[in-house]
C-alpha cells in the first residue's frame, strides 16, 4: 500500500528529533569498506556480498538520485571520494529534516570520529550528548574498586547538570540483558583480574545497578541497546524482555529501548504494559528492506505516544538521510491507512518529534 497523497510531504514539514545517533568518521574507504558501513557485519569476507542486499541496492539508487551522480554504487562511491568530506556530510545531514541530534558519546571512540558539537554544526541544528555508562566505567578501571564505583556514581549523578540529556548502556553487547542482582564480591574479584574492557558479567552488572541508583533521584532516560547489532553480541540475550526486573525496580526511570529487531513485538509489549518504557526502530530503519512492516509491528500493541524516531546513523553520513526518508515513508504508509490525513500528520509529529521532547525534557 502506498502512502496517501500529500502525507509523506507533510511529514517532511516536521523537524525530527533524532534521539539516538553517532558521529561520523572522516576517512577514504575502499569500496568494500564503503559497503561494510551499510551493514552491521565487521567481517571483511561478508562485505562483497552486501551489493546483493535489497536495502543496499535501494540505498544506492536513492543516493545517486539525491547526489546527481551516475547510478549504482560505483557512481555514489566515486562521488563520495571526490567530495570534501565535511561538505558531503553536511549536505546529507541537512537534507534529513533533523531539528535536534542526541549523540551517543561512546561510539566512535573519542578521537576517531566527530563529537556531538561538530555533528550539530554539520547538521545545522542543536545537538546534545548522551552518556554511555560503559565508557565511564571503563575509564575508571585503572584505580581501586571503591574508586571505580564512586566514579560511575558521581559521573551519572552529575550528568544532567553537565548537559547530558540521557544515559546509554550496551550491556547487550557485553554480557546480555539478563542482568541479575548485583554481586559485589564477584564484581570485586572481576575488577582485580584487570583488563581495559568491561566484559565480566558481575562487574558490568554492578556498574549498571550503581548507575541506575545514582540516576534515580532525578532520572535521565536510559537508552538500552536491544536486538541486532554486530557479531559482538549473542542475539537471544539482547531480547528486551530480559529488562523486566530493572524496569520494575526503577519505575520513575524512563527506559528507551533502541533498535529492537527482531524483537520489535517484544519491545512493543513492554511499551504497552509499562508506563516508563519507550522504544524506537533506529538501526532497524534503515537496514531492513520492509520498514513499514516494522512500524506496523511496533504499533500492534504499543501506543503511538511510546514510539520514537531515530536513525542510529554511525560512521558514514549517508545513513542519516536514508533513515530520514524511509522512516517518513513508512510512517506515511502506515498512519495514512489508519487515520484521517490531519490526524495522521499529528501522530507522525508525535513519533518524529514530540515523544522525544517529552521523554528527554527538551525545550
Amino acid at each position: 500500500m502506498s502512502a496517501p497523497a500529500g502525507l509523506a510531504d507533510a511529514l517532511w514539514e516536521i523537524p525530527a528529533v533524532d534521539h539516538h545517533a553517532h558521529g561520523v568518521v572522516a576517512f577514504e574507504p575502499t569500496l568494500d569498506e564503503f559497503r561494510g558501513m551499510f551493514s552491521e557485519s565487521p567481517d571483511p569476507a561478508q562485505w562483497p556480498h552486501i551489493p546483493t542486499a535489497l536495502t543496499y541496492r535501494r540505498a544506492m539508487a536513492e543516493l545517486a538520485a539525491f547526489l546527481g551522480c551516475d547510478p549504482g554504487e560505483e557512481g555514489v562511491y566515486a562521488h563520495r571520494l571526490a567530495s570534501d568530506f565535511d561538505a558531503y556530510t553536511a549536505g546529507l545531514l541537512r537534507a534529513s529534516g533533523t531539528g535536534l541530534l542526541l549523540i551517543d558519546d561512546g561510539y566512535p571512540p573519542v578521537g576517531e570520529g566527530y563529537g556531538w558539537e561538530r555533528m550539530g554544526e554539520l547538521a545545522g541544528c542543536p545537538a546534545r550528548p548522551v552518556m554511555r555508562i560503559e565508557r565511564v566505567a571503563e575509564e575508571a578501571l585503572g584505580g581501586g574498586f571503591d574508586g571505580f564505583r564512586e566514579r560511575v556514581r558521581s559521573e551519572v549523578s552529575s550528568a544532567r547538570e553537565r548537559g547530558f540529556v540521557g544515559l546509554k548502556t550496551i550491556a547487550a553487547y557485553r554480557t546480555g540483558l539478563d542482568v541479575g542482582p548485583a554481586d559485589v564480591d564477584a564484581a570485586r574479584e572481576a575488577f582485580r583480574a584487570g583488563g581495559s574492557r568491561l566484559s565480566a558479567k558481575p562487574l558490568l552488572e554492578l556498574a549498571l545497578w550503581d548507575a541506575l541508583e545514582a540516576n534515580a533521584a532525578d532520572p535521565l532516560p536510559l537508552q538500552v541497546h536491544c536486538g541486532f547489532g554486530d557479531s559482538d553480541l549473542l542475539l537471544p540475550r539482547a531480547d528486551p524482555t530480559w529488562l523486566k526486573p530493572a524496569i520494575e525496580r526503577y519505575p520513575s526511570t524512563p527506559f528507551v529501548l533502541l533498535h529492537c529487531y527482531p524483537f520489535v513485538r517484544e519491545a512493543g509489549w513492554l511499551a504497552h504494559v509499562y508506563g516508563n518504557v519507550w522504544f524506537d526502530l533506529s538501526l532497524t530503519i534503515p537496514h531492513v528492506s520492509r520498514p513499514a512492516e516494522m512500524v506496523r509491528q511496533a504499533l500492534e500493541l504499543a501506543p503511538a505516544s511510546k514510539l520514537l524516531y531515530a536513525s542510529d546513523a554511525a560512521r558514514t553520513p549517508e545513513l542519516y538521510l536514508l533513515a530520514a526518508r524511509w522512516w517518513r515513508a513508512a510512517l506515511a504508509e502506515v498512519l495514512g491507512a489508519e487515520f484521517p490525513a490531519a490526524e495522521a500528520k499529528r501522530v507522525g509529529a508525535m513519533i518524529l518529534r514530540e515523544n522525544a521532547r517529552r521523554v528527554y525534557r527538551l525545550a
